[in-house]
C-alpha cells in the first residue's frame, strides 16, 4: 500500500512539474524554463536563452501536435495559450527580421477602437518635426531623460536603447503608457504619445513580488446594524489572505462578508459568530492571469494597478528614514485616520521602511484605488475614507533624480486630502455610518 501511495504522489508530483515547466530547443541546446500562458512572455524567455537571435526574428515551433503531421509549424500569438499546455518541447527557430519602417502609424495593428481618422493621420506624419515626438522616459531609479524618436519607431527599440545606457537587460524592463503595459511589437505612434508625454520604465514584476499588505477595513455606526461587505478585485489581483474567513469567487476576486455593527466598533462575522476589530484582507499581483494584456479600452490617467505603480519625482515626496514616522502619523491624521489606525499603520510598515536610507512615497486617490478594488457597502454608508500608501526605498546616489520629491516633502501635508480625496470633517462624524480603509503596497526597486 506505501508503495501504490508513493507511486500516486510521485505521479502527481511529476504531472505538476510538467504543468510548470517545458523545455526550449535550438540547434542542440535545450533550456528547461518556466512556462509562460504569454505569447510575449515565452518570447522574452526565448530572448533570453538565445540571446543570438534578436527578439524580433524569433519564430516559436512545434511538431508535437496531430495536426502538424509530423512536421514544423510556426506557433501565432492568437493560439499560444490554446496551446501551451499541450506542448513539452517548443523550438526556437530564427525567422527574417523585421525592421522598424517609416510607414503612417495607422498601419499598426490595432484594436478598432485606437484607429485614428484618415485625417488624423495625415496630420500626424504631415507634422513640421518630419514625424519625430519629443518624450521622456522615467526610469526605474527616478532619472529623467528627454528623447525625440520618430514615431514609426517601435516601443522595444526604445525599450532597448534606454535599457542599454543603464545596464538592464531589456527583458527585464517593460514599458507603462496611461496605465497599460506597451507592446514591444507596436510603435510609438499608435499610443498617440505627444511632445512632453511620458513613458515609464518599470522593471518586470516576478509572480507575487507585488503584494498588496494589510489592507483593513473598520465600520463604525451609531447603532448596531447588519452589513453587507462586498470587496471586488481586477483581474490582475487575487486574494491571498482575509479574515474573517469566507468563501471566495471568480478565482479569489470577489468575496462579501456579513457582519454586525457594535457602537464600540467592534464587528461580529455571521458566518463565524467571530468578533473582530475590522475586517482584513491581503492580494498579490496575479502576473500569470493577465501577464500583457492590452487594456479592452484607453485607461484613466490617475489609473491604479498593481502590474505597474507610478512612483517617481513628480508625484511622491521623498524624505530621510527617520522623519518617516513623523511625517506619516501628520499625514494620516490629516487624512481622518484615528489614533489606533495611524499606529497600527505606522508599526505595520516600519519594519520594511528601515531597510531603506530614504523612502519616496504617495497616497493613491479614491477614485483609482476604487477602480481596482472595489467596495460595495449595504446599507450604504455616509462617508468612505480609503487610505493606500505605495513606497520604495531610494539609494542615496539616485537623491539627485528626486529633486522635485524632495521639495513636495516640505509641503504642508494637508496637500494629501486633495490627492486622496478625503473628507475629514465627515470621517470624523460620530453621528454618522463612517467606513475607514487603510492598506499599503512596496515597490519593488
Amino acid at each position: 500500500m506505501l508503495s501504490i501511495v508513493s507511486t500516486l504522489l510521485w505521479g502527481r508530483t511529476e504531472a505538476a512539474q510538467m504543468l510548470q515547466f517545458l523545455v526550449l530547443k535550438h540547434d542542440e541546446k535545450r533550456v528547461m524554463v518556466k512556462r509562460q500562458r504569454s505569447y510575449d512572455l515565452m518570447l522574452d524567455s526565448a530572448c533570453e536563452h538565445f540571446p543570438n537571435i534578436p527578439r524580433n526574428a524569433i519564430k516559436l515551433q512545434t511538431d508535437q501536435l496531430d495536426i502538424c503531421n509530423g512536421h514544423y509549424v510556426d506557433i501565432t500569438p492568437e493560439i499560444w495559450r490554446d496551446i501551451v499546455y499541450l506542448l513539452t518541447v517548443v523550438e526556437v527557430t530564427r525567422g527574417e527580421v523585421i525592421s522598424p519602417v517609416n510607414v503612417p502609424w495607422a498601419f499598426s495593428i490595432l484594436p478598432d477602437y485606437q484607429l485614428p481618422a484618415p485625417s488624423q493621420v495625415k496630420n500626424k506624419d504631415s507634422s513640421k518635426d518630419g514625424g519625430k515626438v519629443t518624450f521622456n522616459v522615467v526610469y526605474p531609479s527616478g532619472e529623467i531623460r528627454s528623447n525625440k524618436i520618430s514615431r514609426s519607431t517601435r516601443v522595444d527599440t526604445v525599450i532597448a536603447n534606454a535599457t542599454r545606457a543603464v545596464g538592464h537587460c531589456p527583458t527585464d524592463v517593460q514599458a507603462i503608457w496611461r496605465g497599460e503595459i506597451m507592446r514591444g511589437d507596436r510603435s510609438i505612434g499608435s499610443y498617440d504619445i505627444k511632445n512632453g508625454n511620458s513613458i515609464n520604465l518599470q522593471l518586470r514584476l516576478d509572480l507575487g513580488s507585488m503584494r498588496v499588505a494589510k489592507p483593513v477595513i473598520y465600520l463604525f455606526s451609531p447603532s448596531d446594524i447588519d452589513v453587507s461587505v462586498k470587496l471586488s478585485l481586477i483581474p490582475e489581483w487575487s486574494l491571498s489572505v482575509i479574515y474573517p474567513v469566507v468563501t471566495t469567487e471568480d478565482h479569489g476576486q470577489r468575496l462579501e462578508w456579513n457582519v454586525r455593527t457594535h457602537q464600540d466598533g467592534c464587528l461580529t462575522e455571521h458566518n463565524s459568530g467571530l468578533d473582530v476589530s475590522y475586517l482584513f484582507w491581503e492580494a498579490e499581483a496575479n502576473l500569470e492571469a493577465f501577464p500583457r494584456s492590452l487594456a479592452s479600452k484607453p485607461q484613466p490617467v490617475d489609473t491604479f494597478n498593481p502590474m505597474f505603480n507610478s512612483l517617481d519625482d513628480t508625484d511622491s515626496i521623498v524624505i530621510p528614514v527617520d522623519r518617516v514616522t513623523v511625517y506619516l502619523d501628520k499625514s494620516l491624521k490629516a487624512l481622518g485616520l484615528h489614533t489606533e489606525a495611524r499606529t497600527s499603520f505606522i508599526t505595520y510598515w516600519l519594519p520594511s521602511i528601515l531597510k531603506h536610507e530614504y523612502i519616496a512615497l504617495r497616497f493613491v486617490s479614491q477614485v483609482a484605488y476604487e477602480r481596482a478594488a472595489s467596495l460595495s457597502i449595504s446599507p450604504q454608508p455616509d462617508i468612505v475614507t480609503r487610505v493606500f500608501m505605495l513606497f520604495r526605498g531610494i539609494p542615496k546616489e539616485h537623491l539627485a533624480n528626486w529633486s522635485n520629491a524632495q521639495m513636495q516633502a516640505e509641503k504642508d501635508v494637508a496637500w494629501w486630502v486633495d490627492v486622496v480625496g478625503v473628507d475629514p470633517a465627515k470621517a470624523g462624524d460620530v453621528a454618522l455610518f463612517r467606513v475607514l480603509e487603510w492598506g499599503g503596497a512596496e515597490v519593488p526597486i
